[in-house]
């Protein structure tokens, strides 16, 4: 059973526009410097049902939200890639003129086979790395994480960076 910390209901740092943001519970990375240590316990937080998907698409109802933002926590975790799919889908079926952006420490590569990346528009890779952190970078905490385009990738065969 997937797990999530929190949902923020405005959220302007996780990508471009007022967003909806949840941060699904649960990591295997721990990255040193983690803006988030939190989230890490698979343990810990609220339990993730059809009632959070509901809560989620209601929220992102205005039309000053751009999108929705799926970080953690590991959205792509085995334990929560269920979760995070079912929820993207549900979203595009919803808003398809609403964007999803996501976070994850997998790199594309090694998870650009999996259902979600049909409805992820934007995906952030890599793990956070303290010694490459910049706070001058856009959406991301270190240099060595890609903004992905995730339908041009997809498209391409190959990664194609974001150029939001």
């Amino acid at each position: 059973m997937s797990r999530y910390n929190k949902i923020r209901k405005m959220d302007i740092s996780n990508g471009p526009g007022v967003r909806v943001s949840i941060f699904m519970q649960g990591c295997i990375f721990h990255c040193e410097g983690c803006f988030n240590p939190e989230t890490w316990d698979f343990k810990c937080g609220n339990e993730f049902t059809d009632d959070t998907i509901n809560e989620v698409l209601t929220l992102c109802e205005p039309d000053h939200i751009k999108g929705l933002s799926i970080l953690g926590g590991e959205p792509m975790h085995p334990k929560n890639i269920e979760a995070t799919t079912k929820l993207a889908k549900e979203f595009k079926k919803k808003y398809p003129n609403k964007t999803i952006w996501s976070w994850t420490g997998f790199t594309f590569e090694d998870i650009k086979d999996k259902e979600v990346f049909k409805y992820i528009d934007v995906l952030i890779d890599g793990q956070f790395k303290i010694q490459l952190r910049n706070p001058n970078l856009r959406w991301k905490g270190s240099s060595n994480q890609r903004v992905i385009d995730v339908k041009k990738s997809l498209k391409k065969g190959e990664v194609v960076l974001s150029e939001e």
